[in-house]
């Protein structure tokens, strides 16, 4: 694909033998527009959805969660009683911003940001492949693994 080949690049500089490390340009790769008809999404898919739509509220009640964690920090079961007006505090913020609607803003994220996923993926197939090759160079392995040294010894 032509978005992933050019959000694919090198910073520049080598991290040991794994070669350069390869980051993605979220900037550079467009946004797919959310279909009209979307088809139904996977288990797997649905569970992204599901961890974009909670990250997304917890973001919205981070002040509300901090002071919760404040309060309930060093407490074991008594952070109910002592921490109840934090405790509903945070989940009146979180009840409040959990709405379908949100949920629908999530699964429209998770639909334009497909593309940037798949640069994702093939960037991260493309560092393996390159690290098992320098791992078959460096142990002197042949594509099934073997000492390509037996193979030589074996010849002569």
């Amino acid at each position: 694909m032509a978005a992933s080949a050019a959000a694919t690049g090198s910073s520049g500089s080598s991290s040991g033998p794994a070669g350069p490390t390869v980051t993605i340009d979220r900037d550079a790769i467009p946004r797919d527009p959310v279909p009209t008809r979307p088809i139904p999404l996977k288990a797997s898919q649905e569970a992204q959805v599901k961890e974009l739509y909670h990250a997304r509220v917890r973001q919205k009640c981070a002040d509300e969660i901090r002071e919760f964690a404040t309060c309930a920090s060093n407490r074991t079961f008594t952070a109910t009683f002592a921490c109840r007006a934090q405790r509903l505090t945070m989940n009146s913020c979180m009840v409040g911003y959990a709405t379908q609607e949100e949920l629908d803003r999530a699964r429209e994220e998770w639909w334009a940001t497909r593309s940037l996923r798949k640069a994702e993926r093939d960037a991260k197939e493309r560092k393996r492949v390159e690290q098992e090759k320098f791992h078959r160079e460096w142990w002197g392995l042949d594509e099934n693994g073997r000492r390509k040294l037996a193979e030589k010894k074996a010849k002569e």
